[in-house]
């Protein structure tokens, strides 16, 4: 028998509890959980049941569990060095950590990317005055392609399903292709910047990988880092100025 389809989303405890109708995006699930550790939520096919559940959600969340071995195993294995790319490295291709988040969403934001190519290794980041977790995800993928002088194989990790999954599956041209609609009645968010990346990656060989926030991966916590100090540094947060005019759902013509 079909499992039923999760329509919504019941958090008990993030950022913002409540029932969200989508996982991703702005307004979603995801940004409310996303990088809190003792988060509790789950998904349901129906808003009652969704309810229900948050009114006595006990045990039954997504919250913290016990881990097991094949668990703490999976884990152990997917926290690793920079070394562990050194593979790649050795055959010319680049490798780029990156991360992004805000203090709200929308709200005070940065992003973080580390790029290594060859020998070197460079660090950029930025903070803005306000934007939103997933534009920051997106802007750090952007800086860091930007940033290689020559057309490149770039092996990219981010822990943004929203990113990762809008290249690997195909979202992004599907929505492009749509006049930047997700469907007849939504158009697509951070357009301008969807438009950037699919050009980088027109331009390189980038292969995105989804990893797991703070779970020991050197790279991506060194991300998180330089997005939290850029995003608190308040003598030099930029503004995010198609967002803040409301310009993100269409490209600029």
């Amino acid at each position: 028998m079909a499992k039923s389809k999760k329509k919504y989303y019941a958090v008990a405890s993030g950022r913002t509890p409540g029932i969200y109708d989508k996982w991703f995006g702005e307004d979603g699930a995801e940004v409310q959980v996303k990088g809190i550790a003792k988060a509790q939520f789950k998904g349901f096919p129906t808003k009652e049941e969704a309810e229900a559940w948050l009114k006595n959600p006990g045990s039954q969340g997504f919250g913290p569990k016990k881990k097991t071995a094949a668990a703490a195993a999976k884990e152990t294995s997917s926290s690793h060095s920079y070394a562990a790319n050194q593979a790649e490295l050795d055959k010319g291709n680049a490798v780029l950590y990156t991360d992004g988040g805000c203090k709200s969403n929308p709200g005070p934001g940065g992003y973080g990317a580390v790029l290594l190519q060859g020998d070197t290794k460079k660090e950029l980041s930025a903070g803005f005055k306000r934007t939103t977790n997933n534009r920051m995800e997106l802007l750090a993928c952007i800086e860091g392609l930007k940033a290689l002088k020559s057309k490149t194989t770039v092996i990219l990790f981010t822990d943004s399903r929203y990113v990762a999954n809008g290249i690997e599956k195909g979202w992004a041209k599907r929505w492009k292709k749509n006049n930047w609609m997700r469907n007849p009645d939504s158009p697509a968010e951070n357009v301008d910047l969807w438009e950037q990346l699919l050009i980088l990656c027109d331009l390189h060989d980038v292969r995105f990988n989804w990893v797991k926030g703070h779970a020991g991966n050197e790279g991506n916590e060194r991300c998180d880092r330089l997005a939290d100090a850029a995003a608190t540094d308040g003598n030099n947060l930029e503004h995010d100025i198609l967002f803040e005019t409301g310009k993100t759902t269409r490209p600029a013509r």
